[in-house]
């Protein structure tokens, strides 16, 4: 069988086609080669190491209230067609897995020129662009959360239309890293934070800001790095690999009055690989941006959250994902623009002095979290591929 893969250019789109490969390389009970047609940005050796065949188009990318950029990104639309119907020609895929982005929608309009079967992903609460024009050419739509079904059914829809469109929807999750689900060293938090060289007897939060950091979320944590700390709460902070040098010189100035030891309960990581699964682990609070792939990895690991949505993101779909998620009593959500202080600390405060909360939270991050998305998505990729 052949399987071709499109989406483009971000963690958020490659990460849940690396995990629904991994899948279909494991369980396929036939031999399949995979291809990718698209975007792949800085993630191609994510995709080749699993034996992916890598083919790039040009991509255009629409941008809200940014008209003349969109008129010159029109001629790349057009080639990145002509680019996706010549490499699909040449493929023949069975079907198709698209995740959206940069790149997908001229992959997804080649497949349905040629009548191969399509299947759409949504990780956010909101679909773009790319996914809702997908839509309408998918043999099957999974979702990630819930309320991202108001994309693809439109009030006042027709109601023929209507439930062709919910009978190929389908709320699965957001497949994430596969070493999420693997054993870590040790099964108890305190050990855990022995393994990360932190005091098992004082609270650790973890901040995850992406790979790249937050600037803003960074110069936040250094305004209340010495409360913190002052609270005897420890902190594990991926400030980027953009800015994780930045920040290390600021926490250095704040820090230097301080004796080592106390300066050792805040610690700077650039970057969080596979030992991201760690750190949440030995986490009790995660600090994140919103991203569908922060939220669900989060939720896997059963780690309370304090979600600060990114107030850019497009169409606001990281403030949704972060409500919705924070409806199920897993997160606390507070929005950039009331990122305080006083806010915050109150909030750290609060969950720290209930433990009960606490593993009510952890509880329902577990019942949110559906750690079998991508066995799901890779099923229904084999069904419509046959």
């Amino acid at each position: 069988m052949k399987i071709l893969f499109t989406g483009g250019g971000t963690g958020g789109h490659i990460y849940p086609i690396v995990s629904v490969a991994e899948v279909l390389l494991q369980t396929s009970s036939e031999p399949v080669d995979l291809y990718y047609v698209g975007v792949p940005g800085v993630y191609e050796q994510q995709l080749t190491s699993r034996g992916m065949t890598v083919f790039r188009v040009a991509s255009a990318k629409l941008r809200s209230g940014e008209l003349l950029r969109n008129l010159l990104d029109v001629p790349f639309f057009f080639i990145g067609l002509l680019q996706a119907l010549w490499r699909v020609f040449w493929i023949m895929p069975d079907v198709l897995f698209s995740k959206g982005g940069p790149g997908a929608l001229p992959v997804v309009l080649a497949c349905a020129f040629y009548r191969i079967p399509i299947i759409v992903h949504e990780s956010d609460s909101v679909a773009g662009f790319t996914n809702r024009v997908s839509g309408k050419y998918a043999d099957a739509i999974g979702i990630a959360f819930a309320t991202a079904k108001e994309s693809f059914i439109k009030e006042g829809m027709p109601e023929r239309k209507r439930a062709a469109v919910e009978h190929k929807l389908a709320l699965v999750g957001n497949p994430i890293r596969d070493f999420f689900f693997m054993p870590g060293e040790t099964a108890i938090k305190a050990d855990a934070k022995r393994v990360l060289d932190f005091d098992p007897a004082k609270p650790l939060i973890v901040v995850v800001g992406g790979s790249q950091g937050s600037v803003r979320m960074n110069d936040f944590l250094m305004s209340i790095a010495e409360e913190l700390l002052n609270r005897n709460i420890q902190v594990l902070h991926q400030a980027g690999l953009n800015n994780a040098a930045t920040t290390q010189v600021d926490l250095a100035g704040i820090m230097q009055k301080y004796s080592d030891t106390f300066r050792r309960a805040y610690r700077i990581v650039p970057y969080f690989g596979r030992e991201i699964r760690d750190a949440f682990f030995a986490a009790d609070i995660v600090v994140s941006r919103a991203g569908s792939g922060a939220i669900f990895e989060i939720a896997a690991m059963g780690c309370p959250a304090i979600l600060v949505p990114l107030p850019e993101s497009a169409r606001d779909h990281q403030v949704k994902n972060a409500f919705e998620y924070a409806s199920t009593g897993a997160a606390i959500t507070v929005e950039e623009a009331n990122l305080t202080k006083h806010t915050f600390l109150t909030q750290v405060d609060k969950l720290l002095a209930d433990p009960a909360l606490l593993a009510s939270m952890a509880s329902a991050a577990k019942a949110f979290a559906k750690p079998d998305a991508a066995d799901v998505l890779a099923k229904e990729i084999i069904r419509l591929g046959q």
